[in-house]
C-alpha cells in the first residue's frame, strides 16, 4: 500500500487530518513514532506521563491515542480508562513490553482498540492504525446517517408543516458551513436545543463533542471560569491544578449559547474576542489558547431593542448573526400540534406503559385551537400529564388541564376581539402560578420554560401573588 493511498484513507471527510497522540516514557519511541507516522500524514502530539497527557487529550480531543502501558505515576490502563470515561470515541492502541493473558484481558475490557508487543514493527503499527481509523469513520458514517435519517420526525424532532420543513431545509444548508456562527431566534419552548444540534449533527464537526452552556444555571462569575478556565490561584476556591473550561473540552466540535440574550456586557466582551480572534485567556492566566469551535447561539429576546438599549453588544450581535434561524411558534405552525400530540403519547405510553390509542375529536380541536404560550415544550409537558393520568385508551380533556378555555384561538376570539396573545399568555401564566402555589420549579415545568424567563415573565407582565 502506497503512503499516499494510506493518508487518503484515513483524512477525515472534511479534509482535516487525523490527530494522534503518543504517551511513552521512553523518548526514543516517542521520537520514532511520530517521525513515521507524519510522514504518513497524521498530526502527532507527544507526552512522556500519563498526568500531562489527560490535561493535552481534553484539549486537543486526538482520535486516536498510542501509549505504554508500564509507565511512572499514572500507568497505560489508569490513563484508558481516564480517556474512555472523558470520550469514548477516542480510541486507544497499547504499548506493552510485558504482555500477558490477564493484562491483554484487563485492556481490552477496559475499552482498548488493540494492543502492541514491544518491540513492534513499524509496518505493523501503521496497519494496525490504518484499521483502528478506518474503524472509527466508519462509526462516524453510521451515526451520521442515522441522525440524518431519523433526527426529522424521529425520536426528537416532528415537522409536518411547510413552516417547518423550510426551516429544516435551510438548516441542512447552514450547517455545511464549517465554523460561521448561527443565531437561533424563537420564543421559549419552540426547539432552539433540537435544531442547534441538529446543526451539529448535519455538519463536518459532528464527530466532536456538542457542549450546551445553560446561563440560568451559573451566575456571571461562574460562567466566565466555566467558559474559559483558570488558572491555579486565580481567586478563592480555585483548584489549585487549575482547571480547563468548556472552550477547550469542547475543541473541533459545536458550543451551544442557550439564551443568550441572558448574557451580561463584560462576558460578551470576552465572547466576541473568541469569535474574532479564536482564541482567549484562562481567568488569572497570561497565555492565549487557540480555539476551534463553532458557536450557535439561541434567544427568546429580540436582541435588535436590546441593543438599541445598551443591554446587547452591536458587534456581537453581528457576528452572533452570520447565518440566523427564526423559529416560528406553535400556534403559526397548527399543523405540527396533532402529529406532536400523537408522537408524544407514543413515547409516554412506552414510558409509563399505557396504551392510550385513541383521540377524540373534541380534544383535537381543543389542542388545535389552543394558544400554546410554552410552545412543543409544553405541549409535550400536557401530553405527559395526560398519559400519565388516563385510566383507560383514550385522551381525557379532564386530563389536559389547559383551564377553562384559557388561552384557546376561539376563547380569545369570542370573549375580546382586542385580546393579544400576551395577555393570553399572562393569564395563562397567573393560572399556572395559583395552581402551583407559585413553587417556581414546578411552575416553569408545567409551562415549558426554565425559572429565569418565568421570572423575566412574572416582572414584565407585573403578576402579584395573591
Amino acid at each position: 500500500m502506497s503512503k499516499a493511498k494510506s493518508v487518503n484513507n484515513t483524512e477525515h471527510q472534511d479534509g482535516v487530518k487525523p490527530v494522534i497522540l503518543v504517551v511513552d516514557d521512553e523518548e526514543t519511541i516517542r521520537f520514532c513514532l511520530k517521525e513515521a507516522l507524519e510522514v504518513e500524514g497524521y498530526k502527532v502530539h507527544t507526552e512522556d506521563n500519563g498526568e500531562n497527557s489527560l490535561k493535552l487529550i481534553k484539549k486537543i480531543i486526538p482520535d486516536l491515542v498510542i501509549l505504554d502501558l508500564k509507565m511512572p505515576g499514572m500507568n497505560g490502563l489508569e490513563l484508558l480508562k481516564e480517556i474512555k470515561a472523558y470520550d469514548q470515541n477516542i480510541l486507544v492502541i497499547l504499548l506493552t513490553g510485558h504482555a500477558s493473558v490477564d493484562s491483554v484481558v484487563n485492556v481490552m475490557k477496559a475499552g482498548a482498540f488493540d494492543y502492541l508487543e514491544k518491540p513492534f514493527k513499524m509496518e505493523h503499527i501503521k496497519v494496525v492504525i490504518e484499521r483502528a481509523l478506518s474503524t472509527q469513520s466508519l462509526m462516524r458514517e453510521v451515526s451520521r446517517l442515522r441522525a440524518k435519517a431519523n433526527i426529522v420526525g424521529g425520536a426528537n424532532i416532528v415537522a409536518v408543516s411547510k413552516e417547518m420543513k423550510k426551516v429544516f431545509e435551510h438548516v441542512k444548508i447552514i450547517a455545511q458551513s464549517p465554523s460561521s456562527t448561527v443565531l437561533i431566534q424563537g420564543e421559549s419552548g419552540t426547539g432552539k436545543e433540537l435544531i442547534a444540534n441538529y446543526v451539529h449533527m448535519m455538519s463536518a464537526r459532528s464527530k466532536y463533542r456538542f457542549m450546551e452552556v445553560n446561563w440560568a444555571a451559573l451566575t456571571e462569575n461562574l460562567l466566565e471560569s466555566e467558559l474559559f478556565g483558570y488558572e491555579k490561584g486565580s481567586f478563592t476556591g480555585a483548584s489549585a491544578q487549575g482547571k480547563a473550561g468548556l472552550f477547550e473540552a469542547t475543541q473541533r466540535g459545536t458550543m451551544f449559547l442557550d439564551e443568550i440574550g441572558e448574557m451580561g456586557l463584560p462576558l460578551q466582551a470576552k465572547l466576541l474576542r473568541v469569535l474574532q480572534e479564536k482564541k482567549f485567556k484562562r481567568v488569572g492566566g497570561i497565555d492565549d489558547i487557540d480555539v476551534d469551535v463553532r458557536i450557535v447561539a439561541s434567544t427568546n429576546r429580540d436582541l435588535e431593542e436590546e441593543v438599541k438599549k445598551g443591554t446587547f453588544r452591536k458587534d456581537l450581535y453581528y457576528r452572533l448573526r452570520v447565518l440566523p434561524v427564526y423559529l416560528c411558534a406553535l400556534r403559526e405552525r397548527r399543523d405540527d400540534i396533532l402529529p406532536l400530540v400523537k408522537h408524544y403519547i407514543h413515547n409516554f405510553n412506552k414510558e409509563f406503559n399505557k396504551d392510550i390509542n385513541d383521540i377524540p375529536p373534541e380534544i383535537e380541536g381543543i389542542l388545535k385551537n389552543y394558544e400554546w404560550p410554552g410552545n412543543v415544550r409544553e405541549l409535550k409537558n400536557v401530553v405527559e400529564r395526560a398519559v400519565l393520568l388516563s385510566t383507560n385508551s383514550t385522551l381525557s380533556a379532564e386530563h389536559l388541564l389547559l383551564g377553562s378555555g384559557t388561552g384557546t384561538k376561539d376563547s380569545v376570539q369570542d370573549d375580546d376581539a382586542d385580546q393579544s396573545i400576551a395577555t393570553v399568555e399572562k393569564s395563562h401564566i397567573t393560572e399556572v402560578l395559583k395552581d402551583t402555589s407559585w413553587r417556581m420549579t414546578k411552575a416553569a415545568k408545567l409551562l415549558g420554560i426554565n425559572r429565569t424567563t418565568l421570572y423575566n415573565k412574572i416582572k414584565h407582565y407585573s403578576i402579584k401573588q395573591e
